[in-house]
């Protein structure tokens, strides 16, 4: 390019002639404004700019300090209510019994394994209250917890005494250092044992690794359990009393390892931080010790940060204003000898300037190129979302016919028993007409038109599930419509063993919204709640509703579907109500109910959100407003006006 061309032929263009010497009164003037300048930059300026450095460094181990303490908290209350939940399984309380068999032990292990695997901690066990292991997650290893006593371990005795138990030492069987949980097994308000969990706290020290700090967690005695370096474990920050090694014998919290001080003195302080002196093989190194305690495990996180970037930054600051100062003074003499080319870098400046506004204009006509680029990717994009828009309102739609694919085989099944009955009682009531008995005729013709008017009602229900619904809102009364849902949800009911609770409270309980569509999301919330119950032989659902506070003046509806099913995952929580996602087998369902249902909700107003069942399971709640004063009842035509 021509703009670089004329860069490089610039020192040839402007060579400029020898120099003329300066005359001797003028640099002794110039030597002494540098001497002056140099004395008022570098006798202050050299402390000020130490005490910065080290501010600086404070911030960022303020940081780092806040960062290692937040991270020791989140692993730890990641685990902390699992040795709780773990106690109240059956198989646990079980294996606790003085006489428990050796097939539930052999259970309890089992499980206790699968829980570890899946937590991700490094050891779960069942202590008796004598102390002795009878289950542990690694049974099958060659080292297991199983006839070990740990009685002596604070975690144990805590919980024993039906709190919650806290530790944190050396393993004495697997050797490895870790985080101890306890929490009690009871039955009513006796303990029968203890469980414990365990967690590794070496992948907390793998992010701790770097070359201008370290970090280090003491215990109430100053002894270093965790640090960022591997050698400086179980050191202390000072001589341990008689008293403190007792303790700790008695815990068996370190198991025998030597508790040598690290090589560590004082080197005075900074604002109100110890500066600590370490002395290696390479060297003497200076720390700035931040600490943050962590009451409730009985820590102390202490940050050390490196001061010699701190105090080199500082010479580096110094040493580069005492170059300024020089650069200054050699400025001044060259300013001197070159006001007379003046004009001619002035020229070189317009030329370099006219080069940059031709480059600046050429990268303006990329960026407008890239703009309308830009303009198309975002006019295709909304395309594609309006028609994902329309896409989902079709899918909608599918998915009801799906779920009525569904609902045929179960309805025709229906229709064979009342035809079934139907011809039995017309060939009896022609028997009884030839006979003369008209009376037990007209009995058997009653019962006919009963049936005919159940199979039509069934009837009824299907071709009104099956209609596409429009936006017309109105007053709805839920006891109707779960009367409705029931014929729809009765087949599925039987054989299966699910006991149905209903506690719709005392009618009329009126929402806003439309008969049929509240009746499919109550319909695919209890037959999803029916299907996470197979195989349970205690499986309960409850339907409940009731208003809230204020429902009369404008409130809201809550309607509840509650299982004692399995419940929901937490990682699922937040993709529950997406299309097509669905934790059931293959060809067992689309994925689209309760997407379908949380839409449906959305149209009226309301709210479709799942929670944890307080007894185990899960629990789907509706939450819908009331119908202003004097809102029209919504019909069933009403709802289909719409449909074509």
């Amino acid at each position: 390019m021509r703009y670089q061309g004329d860069m490089v032929d610039l020192p040839t263009r402007l060579a400029p002639a020898a120099l003329r010497p300066l005359r001797l009164p003028r640099w002794g003037a110039l030597l002494l404004l540098a001497v002056l300048l140099a004395a008022v930059v570098v006798v202050p300026g050299r402390e000020r700019l130490a005490r910065v450095a080290l501010q600086e460094a404070e911030s960022r181990g303020q940081n780092t300090l806040r960062l290692a303490v937040a991270g020791l908290r989140g692993e730890l209350a990641r685990f902390e209510r699992l040795p709780q939940l773990i106690a109240q399984q059956d198989r646990i309380a079980e294996a606790v019994r003085p006489d428990a068999p050796p097939p539930s032990l052999d259970l309890a292990n089992r499980y206790l394994n699968e829980v570890n695997r899946l937590l991700g901690s490094s050891d779960i066990y069942v202590m008796r209250p004598d102390g002795r292991t009878v289950a542990a997650s690694n049974f099958n290893q060659p080292a297991p917890f199983n006839g070990q006593n740990f009685g002596y371990r604070p975690y144990f005795t805590e919980a024993l005494a039906g709190g919650e138990g806290r530790f944190f030492g050396l393993g004495t069987t697997s050797r490895k250092r870790g985080y101890y949980f306890g929490a009690p097994v009871r039955r009513g308000a006796e303990v029968l044992g203890v469980v414990a969990l365990k967690i590794d706290v070496d992948a907390l020290e793998d992010a701790w690794r770097a070359a201008d700090y370290e970090i280090i967690v003491t215990d109430p005695q100053g002894i270093v359990f965790m640090a960022s370096r591997l050698a400086w474990h179980f050191g202390t920050l000072a001589p341990l009393s008689a008293e403190a090694q007792a303790e700790v014998a008695a815990t068996r919290r370190y198991d025998g390892n030597p508790l040598t001080p690290l090589p560590l003195t004082a080197a005075g302080a900074f604002q109100g931080h110890d500066l600590l002196r370490l002395t290696e093989a390479e060297g003497t190194r200076e720390f700035m010790v931040l600490s943050e305690d962590m009451p409730r495990e009985g820590w102390t996180v202490n940050v050390l940060m490196d001061t010699a970037s701190a105090r080199a930054q500082a010479w580096t600051s110094t040493l580069a204003s005492l170059l300024a100062v020089g650069l200054a003074t050699l400025g001044l003499a060259v300013y001197l000898q070159r006001r007379g080319r003046m004009h001619e870098r002035l020229q070189m400046q317009r030329e370099a300037q006219a080069q940059l506004e031709h480059r600046v204009a050429e990268r303006t006509r990329e960026l407008d190129e890239l703009n309308a680029r830009l303009r198309g990717e975002v006019a295709e994009r909304r395309a594609t979302e309006a028609e994902l828009r329309r896409t989902h309102s079709r899918l909608i739609q599918s998915g009801k016919l799906a779920a009525l694919g569904q609902m045929s085989a179960a309805l025709s099944h229906e229709f064979n028993q009342p035809l079934g009955a139907l011809r039995n009682f017309a060939d009896n009531a022609l028997a009884y007409i030839d006979r003369g008995r008209v009376p037990e005729a007209r009995e058997n013709i009653g019962r006919i038109q009963g049936l005919v008017e159940r199979m039509s009602g069934i009837s009824r229900t299907l071709r009104n599930f099956a209609r596409k619904p429009n936006r017309h809102l109105g007053a709805v009364d839920v006891h109707a419509v779960w009367a409705d849902a029931c014929e729809v949800i009765d087949w599925r009911l039987r054989g299966t063993g699910v006991a149905l609770e209903v506690d719709l409270g005392p009618p009329p309980l009126q929402v806003q919204g439309g008969p049929v569509r509240l009746q499919q999301v109550l319909v695919n919330l209890v037959t999803n709640a029916i299907d996470s119950l197979e195989g349970r032989a205690d499986g309960r659902v409850l339907v409940a509703a009731a208003a809230e506070a204020g429902a009369e003046l404008g409130g809201r509806v809550r309607i509840t579907v509650t299982d004692n099913g399995p419940g929901v995952a937490p990682g699922l929580a937040e993709r529950i109500f997406d299309p097509f996602f669905t934790t059931k087998g293959v060809g067992r369902g689309l994925g689209l109910g309760l997407s379908i249902s949380y839409n449906i909700v959305k149209d009226f107003g309301g709210d479709l959100r799942v929670t944890d069942a307080p007894g185990g399971g899960a629990c789907f709640e509706i939450v819908l407003p009331v119908p202003a004063v004097g809102c029209l009842p919504a019909e069933e035509g009403d709802e289909d006006m719409g449909a074509a």
